[in-house]
């Protein structure tokens, strides 16, 4: 059971309520604080003084004074204006992440709604009711209002009760809409109270909920990454001289370190390394560790803005003690966009050296005396493509990556007739950050699959012993998918070694 407010919230615990479906709780810190926030709002609902998105209109109609007797009608309609969102479905477990932060979010004490708001948004995710939500419409500020909206019109209600006005939400494996959904789960809808429709779809919380789930499998995707190359380098009779922890600590560079103590490690025991009379490999192979570890260390910056991101109050206006309402633009998505971007050009490369490494294994040239394009046998060389075609699959992919990774922070549009002069586009950055990971799942899959293919040839000709580390990776590939030798169907293959990716099995 994750318990809100016992602690900062982790992306490991953000991981294991999205996609494995931990419970969630309130701790009773978080319920005090919130009660006491609620408590000051009130105070501010007595007042004349005009307080932004309480008792004002919104954007450019900050400046319309609203009757404190319409608020409620005033939350509802922000929703329900709000949700128009287009393109494909987030994920579900994207949109679970999103709830989470969410949650936590309006758990810190500073937004002023009531307890039972953040309680319905936690039965919701216990109950596993997964509000459908389009993946298109956000600017990242005023945050993600358009995905957020979505995700409320489930949970919230008005006299009307419309079902047409409830949103769509997966239940069961079934899209019902909101209103059916959350009867069919037996949890009650929410009517919207003053600020509770601001306070729940202003931050950049889909944003901050897809970095998180990216940098979970970016962690993964590097580590296996270094028992990739490693697996590369007995194929391809590498040299060991690259990788010694001397080089490393003379430049200092944490992350370096690091990858080379993993493709180290991987490959130890190998008889296959330093068995030719080179001295130094290719830099697609040599230069592994400053590359993958520049991934590393960017990873580290990015998970710092991220965590604190999912742990910040985030909408506007903020209440403080003891009753002070203060306006800002904590819901300004830059810090995630810019650091989407970072971690996006980061794994643009982690693919693109393993696609030039799954290269030099097609080449005869230069793949230490095995057949070109991976072959069965020279015999059939022309008859059969081999590996041809993998190769221009993750050329493409990185070709694609390239263009993903081009910085989305630094395009703006204003908005709201000029109020909302600046956007952070980071919603776009995060969404492009998770079709890299997706695409880099598949390359490193081409470089694993066609690794295994080149160590079996290379056993031909070349009887020796793989490294402990690979030579478990290389039996994990062929307890799934045994060795064909003329050409045969590889799509279905290379999808299986996808898969095994994805779900985190190699």
């Amino acid at each position: 059971m994750l318990i809100i407010g016992k602690k900062p919230l982790t992306i490991s615990e953000i991981v294991s309520v999205a996609r494995d479906r931990e419970k969630v709780s309130l701790s009773d810190q978080s319920i005090g604080l919130i009660n006491q926030s609620n408590s000051r709002l009130q105070k501010l609902l007595k007042a004349e003084t005009p307080v932004y998105g309480i008792n004002t209109g919104f954007g450019i109609f900050s400046d319309k004074k609203i009757k404190v007797n319409e608020s409620n009608l005033l939350s509802r309609n922000l929703i329900l204006s709000h949700a128009v969102g287009t393109g494909p479905v987030l994920p579900v477990e994207i949109t679970r992440a999103a709830m989470l932060v969410r949650a936590n979010t309006l758990a810190k004490g500073f937004s002023g709604i009531r307890v039972e708001v953040i309680e319905t948004i936690i039965e919701m995710l216990n109950k596993e009711i997964t509000p459908v939500v389009p993946s298109q419409g956000s600017l990242g500020s005023s945050g993600d209002l358009c995905p957020l909206s979505h995700m409320a019109l489930v949970l919230t209600t008005d006299e009307k009760d419309l079902d047409e006005e409830s949103g769509f939400a997966e239940f069961k494996g079934q899209i019902l809409t909101g209103k059916e959904a959350m009867q069919r789960a037996d949890i009650d809808r929410i009517v919207l109270g003053p600020k509770e429709g601001l306070a729940i779809n202003n931050g950049a919380t889909f944003s901050a909920a897809i970095g998180a789930m990216a940098l979970h499998d970016s962690r993964y995707l590097v580590d296996l990454a270094d028992r990739s190359i490693a697996m590369t380098l007995e194929v391809l009779l590498g040299c060991s001289g690259a990788f010694d922890e001397r080089i490393h600590f003379a430049r200092g560079q944490i992350g370096q370190i690091e990858s080379a103590k993993r493709i180290r490690e991987s490959y130890k025991g190998s008889s296959f390394i330093d068995s030719t009379d080179s001295i130094q490999d290719a830099y697609s192979l040599r230069c592994a560790p400053q590359i993958h570890g520049s991934v590393r260390d960017t990873l580290e910056y990015v998970e710092s803005i991220i965590e604190r991101e999912i742990n910040a109050a985030t909408d506007n206006p903020l209440i403080f003690d003891p009753g002070i309402a203060i306006s800002g633009g904590n819901f300004h998505g830059e810090p995630v966009g810019l650091a989407m971007d970072f971690l996006s050009i980061a794994l643009c490369e982690l693919g693109a050296i393993s696609e030039r490494r799954i290269f030099r294994m097609t080449d005869g040239k230069l793949n230490g005396g095995l057949p070109p394009m991976l072959v069965d046998s020279m015999d059939q060389a022309g008859l059969n493509s081999g590996m041809m075609m993998l190769q221009y699959t993750a050329a493409s992919l990185v070709l694609e990556n390239q263009t993903l990774a081009t910085p989305d922070s630094v395009h703006s549009l204003p908005t709201s007739a000029e109020q909302e002069d600046h956007n952070a586009n980071a919603m776009t950055a995060a969404r492009h950050t998770a079709m890299i990971i997706e695409n880099l799942q598949q390359i490193l899959g081409i470089e694993i699959y066609m690794a295994a293919r080149g160590m079996d040839l290379r056993q031909r000709v070349q009887k020796g012993t793989m490294g402990s580390s690979t030579k478990k990776l290389y039996e994990k590939v062929r307890s799934t998918i045994p060795y064909s030798a003329g050409d045969t169907y590889w799509g279905p293959e290379i999808e299986k070694t996808k898969m095994m990716i994805r779900n985190q099995e190699l």
